[in-house]
């Protein structure tokens, strides 16, 4: 398997960043480095990485600003990302989990057991590929194949759906319960895009939280108020109810859909479509929102 993985190493540090590269080209893996975050965002946009090694602390910009930048993009918003860190508080771990880092390894690190972490990885992100396994929903590849299918037709509607804090909420109650949030989200989604869709509905994830809705432009609009009043009157039931009543929810999450049609502009690739559902979707997050 390792023969065909490509990783980018994100590491200022000289030493950590060559001890990395030769350790990971001995096992076979095509490795890339770059020092700089930015540098990391630009190398991702042209040759998409399997699985990326990031510290947390970079020259110009936090490792966090990284993965801010590569969830944005439907290319790179999938990409595994593993924190080296020597930072060990509680809260620094639960900013890069909300973010969508999959793992950390505090340093001074063990080879062998970042090569294990690394491997148990990618095999888990080929899975996710096709299938989610908490949702069974439609993973990232089937996702971009029926993208694909929408550029040059003219009668289509995607909508982005994020659910926010919720690697955060599985830190403080548990990730048991925020595979419960996620399945449940995963259901009602499902639900809408049946009810209101039909047959011709679709639904997949983009990432872990991320799912888009593919729909024809005339039940768009009905299709997202419906998800936003049910995923908005259904997740409060996932917090204990003390928390509740006192008002000290910890790891508050939220939902935002963001909506692209086809008669609002020229799509000629699924990035394309990606980023304008993705852009309306940051309007709604900067506003209000629908907290869960």
């Amino acid at each position: 398997m390792a023969g065909q993985r490509k990783l980018l190493i994100v590491e200022d540090d000289p030493q950590t960043a060559e001890m990395l590269c030769t350790y990971f080209t001995s096992q076979g893996y095509q490795v890339s480095t770059v020092a700089w975050g930015r540098d990391a965002i630009e190398f991702c946009q042209h040759t998409v990485p399997d699985l990326i090694i990031e510290d947390i602390r970079l020259p110009d910009m936090d490792g966090y600003g990284v993965v801010l930048e590569l969830r944005k993009n439907l290319r790179t918003s999938h990409v595994p990302i593993v924190f080296l860190t020597e930072l060990k508080d509680r809260k620094a771990r639960i900013e890069g989990l909300r973010l969508g880092a999959v793992d950390y390894i505090t340093k001074p690190f063990d080879m062998e057991e970042l090569h294990l972490r690394v491997q148990n990885t990618l095999r888990r992100a080929v899975y996710l590929s096709l299938v989610d396994p908490v949702t069974g929903l439609p993973g990232r590849q089937i996702v971009w194949e029926r993208l694909q299918r929408l550029v040059g037709e003219t009668d289509w509607a995607v909508l982005y759906l994020t659910l926010e804090g919720l690697d955060a909420f599985g830190e403080v109650y548990g990730f048991v319960a925020g595979d419960d949030v996620l399945r449940a989200m995963g259901v009602i989604v499902s639900d809408v895009v049946d009810e209101v869709g039909g047959s011709d509905g679709f639904v997949g994830h983009a990432s872990k939280a991320e799912l888009l809705v593919v729909t024809d432009e005339s039940k768009a609009q009905r299709m997202r108020d419906e998800l936003v009043s049910r995923l908005s009157a259904v997740f409060d039931h996932f917090y204990p109810i003390k928390d509740l009543e006192s008002g000290r929810v910890s790891a508050p999450m939220r939902t935002a859909v963001g909506l692209a049609v086809a008669s609002s502009g020229s799509f000629d690739t699924p990035d394309a479509i990606v980023d304008a559902a993705f852009e309306a979707r940051q309007a709604v997050v900067a506003g209000p929102g629908a907290r869960l």
